[in-house]
This record gives C-alpha cells, structure tokens and sequence, in this order.
C-alpha cells in the first residue's frame, strides 16, 4: 500500500513539472515571439527608409576644381557640376579667348564659379591655383583632373622620351600635385572626391599610341591606389574613361578616322561630351560614397570588361 502511494505521488509530481515546464516554455517563447517581432518590424523599418531614400546627386555647398576646362569634355563636366549646385573653378593655361567664352556662358545660365588661369604640371601653379580657388570660392571638396597636352598617334620610332615625358606629367604628375594640395581640407571634413579623366586606350592598348596609353595606364593605378590609402578618410578616389569623344582638338581629323572608329562603337554612333554628366554627377557626390577605386567606361559598349 506505502509502494503504490509513493508511485502515485510520483506521477502527480512528474505531472506538475511537466505542466510547469510546459507553462513557463509558452510565456518565455510568447515573450521571445514578440521581442523578436518587435526587432524585425524596426529592422523592416529601417530598411525601408533605406530603399526609399533617393540617392543625393545635388552639390550644393560644394567646390569643384575641373583642370582643362576651357574646351570640350571639361567644360562639359563643369557645367554639369555647376547645374548640380556646385562652385566651380575653371581652369586653362592657353586658350584663353575660349576660357573667357566659356566662363561668360557659365554666368549666363546663373551658375557660381570663377576662372583661373595656371599652369597644372608646375608645383608654383599648382600651389596658386588651389590657394586663389579657396579664396574665391572656398576649399576644394571635389577634384576633377581633366587637363591634357596633344596627342599625336605615331609609331614608337618617331616619339622621343619628352614627349613621353610631358604624358607622364600631365597624368602622373597633374594629379599628384593637385591631390597633395586639396587633401588637407578633404582629411579635415573626412569627405572629398578625387576624379581623373582617363581613357579607354588603356584597356583598348590602341595603337601606334604608345606614350598616352602608357601614362593613362600609370594614371589608373595612381588613382587605384589612392583609393586605397584615402579611403579611411572618406575620400574617394575613381575614374572615368571616355572613348573618342570629338571635341574641338579632333576638328581637323579625317573624317574616315571617325567612321571607322563609329563603326566599331555597339550603340552605333560617337558620344558627345555631355554623356559625362552622369558620370562625373555620380563620382561627384553622396550617391557615390561607398564606390572608390573604380573606373567608368562612357564608351557606347567598346569595353565590356
């Protein structure tokens, strides 16, 4: 009798944990359930504002140097800048009739920026010509380094070291002294963009054109590796190579020359130079904060890698 009693006291037992462990399981998991519903509807939250957020392509409050940019894709791309609420400085050394036409279209359409006239392979000039930026129009937030010398295509017997030389300078040695100059403001705000204008040459290896697609090459992995090292800083460093956009420079060349290249273009036609704006807008600014190191193709399709 004592033998049953105590079996049956060990069921009501085992019964009761089970009850209570079954009970206490049901509150924590409904406790558990809404707590982790409440986090994924703040996480739905959060990236819903998120994807709904439109990108920010506006500039204003910003300055941007474009060298070069008396004529052709430079102009284009300060004006796209200055349309997009930037301050925007000119710069030419020699076309200064062009320069002055320019800059006077620029007021016209009631857009902020000044001109100035240095030469951007000179330490001295480079040294002027960001001091007299920041002075008239504020420290440079954005970098457009555009200039560029001519660009005859001859075979390798027919180019001495130079003209080798004077490519390197304009896009090794350009960017290097204009960047060593804007970044003491850019590492103090930790923002800044920094944009070479490079080519499609490189990837192309066109030829016999042999002393501009070696320095485009240098320039590339001058600005890869700015990225790099700017990065912490929230600077960006990034590229956009253009194919053959004719510009004034290209007026006089054979008309074959540019059917030849057309023909060869997927989209079937050359670009203009204001096919940049979407470019230089999206390397520009905000949109563009998490891309660094990278180089757009503005080509019609002639590089798909």
């Amino acid at each position: 009798m004592g033998s049953r009693g105590n079996a049956g006291g060990g069921r009501v037992a085992e019964r009761s944990r089970k009850f209570w462990r079954l009970r206490l399981g049901s509150v924590w998991r409904s406790r558990l359930e809404r707590l982790l519903g409440r986090r994924g509807r703040a996480e739905q939250v959060r990236y819903s504002e998120r994807s709904m957020r439109i990108p920010n392509f506006r500039l204003d409050g910003k300055v941007a140097l474009v060298t070069g940019s008396s004529k052709g894709l430079g102009r284009a791309m300060a004006f796209a800048l200055g349309r997009a609420g930037a301050r925007v400085a000119f710069n030419y050394l020699h076309s200064e009739a062009a320069a002055n036409a320019t800059f006077q279209a620029y007021r016209e359409a009631g857009l902020e920026g000044g001109l100035f006239r240095h030469d951007v392979i000179d330490p001295r000039g480079v040294r002027h010509l960001c001091a007299e930026v920041a002075g008239a129009l504020g420290p440079i937030d954005i970098l457009v380094v555009n200039a560029t010398p001519a660009q005859p295509l001859k075979p390798i017997e027919q180019y001495d070291w130079d003209f080798y030389q004077e490519m390197l300078d304009f896009f090794v040695k350009s960017p290097f002294l204009l960047t060593r100059e804007v970044l003491p403001h850019m590492k103090s705000k930790r923002w800044g963009r920094i944009i070479n204008i490079t080519s499609e040459v490189f990837e192309r290896a066109v030829a016999p054109f042999s002393a501009y697609v070696a320095a485009k090459g240098a320039q590339n992995g001058w600005m890869r590796s700015m990225a790099t090292e700017l990065a912490p800083f929230g600077i960006t460093s990034n590229a956009i190579a253009p194919g053959w956009i004719p510009v004034e420079r290209h007026e006089q060349d054979p008309p074959e020359m540019k059917e030849a290249y057309r023909r060869g273009v997927p989209m079937g036609h050359m670009g203009v130079p204001e096919d940049l704006d979407g470019a230089i807008l999206l390397l520009a600014s905000e949109a563009s904060d998490f891309i660094t190191g990278q180089t757009i193709h503005v080509n019609g399709g002639t590089t798909t890698y």
